[in-house]
């Protein structure tokens, strides 16, 4: 365990490292033998970059998942990323110190923060040089590879990465057990169901998922479960439980405790709006 006022680090295989932060937020150190690619970038809070730096001496690149504020932060301290272009928006409108600083301190509803982090903590944001990341795309790091799969729904440019060697999915939020579909630039229920469909193509290369919250790996047994949801909410015959995230109403497709553990034992979980199920409704609005 490597630790600092802001993150903790620990190993999960010999070259990947995974990297917690103050919100309870997770990203991944990879390295292969040339470069090492960070998969997401905190809430920004603390200087995450200086940390790193301290686990490698290998030359840096960062990889979002997606656009939200729990995994861009660190984005305006490399001053660049790989990022799928759909979310370059969502990056940006979720910059504001502000939001990253009350992201941080939410981490306190779970256990007592290490330090109180104040606004002076937080990277300014700037202007970030942007790279497109794709579905089918790689990232070489030298004798470690990591495959690109595109999983459109909590954010249209919601993507995956899959180490085939190692039989592992670096999933971001992509498929968890509290997805959120209601947000400003998630997709519907239906897209969502034919990401998830492409997903599950590459299932029978990989047995677990590290993602963005959460212990890890779950099984990858999570996408079939999350496909049967979809398949339910459009056809109505979910649970359709009123209730609220981060402090917007929804839906939730079955009943949960309050550690977001389904009431009948299994993992995957959706949080949407009636609104949002199918893709013309989506488009209409």
């Amino acid at each position: 365990m490597h630790t600092s006022r802001f993150f903790e680090a620990s190993k999960v295989f010999d070259n990947v490292t995974l990297i917690s932060g103050l919100g309870g937020e997770q990203c991944y150190l990879v390295e292969g033998r040339e470069r090492a690619l960070l998969i997401d970038g905190l809430s920004g809070v603390g200087s995450l970059k200086s940390f790193v730096r301290e686990l490698t001496d290998l030359p840096v690149q960062i990889v979002n998942t997606h656009g939200h504020v729990d995994h861009c932060g660190a984005n305006f301290e490399y001053g660049e990323c790989f990022i799928h272009p759909a979310d370059i928006r969502l990056m940006y409108d979720h910059s504001d110190p502000e939001k990253r600083l009350g992201f941080a301190k939410s981490g306190a509803m779970f256990r007592p923060l290490p330090v109180e982090p104040t606004l002076e903590d937080v990277i300014p944001p700037r202007a970030v040089k942007t790279f497109p990341v794709y579905d089918g795309d790689s990232f070489d790091l030298g004798g470690v590879t990591l495959e690109v799969i595109g999983v459109p729904g909590h954010s249209f440019g919601t993507i995956v990465l899959l180490d085939r060697a190692r039989r592992m999915v670096y999933s971001g939020d992509a498929c968890n057990a509290n997805t959120l579909l209601f947000l400003e630039g998630s997709a519907s229920i239906e897209e969502y169901r034919e990401s998830l469909l492409h997903f599950k193509s590459f299932q029978p290369e990989f047995d677990g998922m590290y993602g963005g919250h959460g212990p890890g790996p779950v099984p990858n047994i999570i996408i079939d479960e999350a496909i049967e949801l979809c398949e339910e909410i459009i056809k109505g015959t979910d649970d359709q439980i009123e209730g609220s995230s981060i402090g917007r109403p929804c839906l939730y497709a079955k009943a949960k405790d309050d550690h977001f553990r389904r009431l009948d034992g299994k993992l995957a979980n959706i949080a949407y709006s009636r609104e949002n199920i199918r893709k013309q409704e989506r488009r209409a609005r």
